[in-house]
């Protein structure tokens, strides 16, 4: 299978993840919480979540056609169920604190994934690193959200 279906099959995957954001919307529950200053602006999520689907994507067809390229799977297969998970217990259901321990979760398989991808290929791995970045900015918004909006929390 060439490189382009594998990436194909990837991104299918990642668009699977991205759904979520479509049939749970943040609406009005989530205007109402309290957020910092720093909360990025409703249409930079878009944009950077479009950007890293198609990185991580992109990360996993390179190593996905290399040897001993177990554990990435693995690893991105987990992160992605991850990554789907959240919306839906954050915006679907309103679970702040679940969100959040979704979140740590995923954050701490994407730091070994990226790992991992770094270990097999130096440009895959390198490419995993603006979504760890991300998912700093977004483990620290969802652990403020949850800390200041304590009648919200269920």
């Amino acid at each position: 299978m060439s490189e382009a279906w594998i990436f194909g099959v990837f991104l299918l995957a990642s668009g699977a993840a991205a759904a979520t954001g479509v049939i749970f919307k943040p609406g009005a529950w989530y205007e109402s919480l309290k957020k910092p200053s720093w909360t990025p602006a409703k249409w930079v999520f878009p944009v950077v979540w479009t950007s890293l689907y198609l990185l991580m994507a992109w990360a996993a067809a390179r190593v996905a056609v290399l040897p001993e390229n177990g554990l990435a799977m693995a690893l991105f297969a987990a992160q992605i169920a991850l990554n789907t998970l959240w919306t839906p217990v954050f915006f679907g259901g309103h679970r702040i604190g679940l969100g959040l321990a979704v979140l740590v979760c995923l954050l701490v398989i994407v730091i070994w994934a990226a790992w991992v991808f770094l270990s097999l290929d130096l440009i895959a791995g390198f490419a995993m690193a603006p979504y760890v970045l991300w998912l700093c900015l977004a483990t620290a918004l969802n652990y403020w959200i949850w800390r200041n909006n304590s009648s919200a929390v269920s």
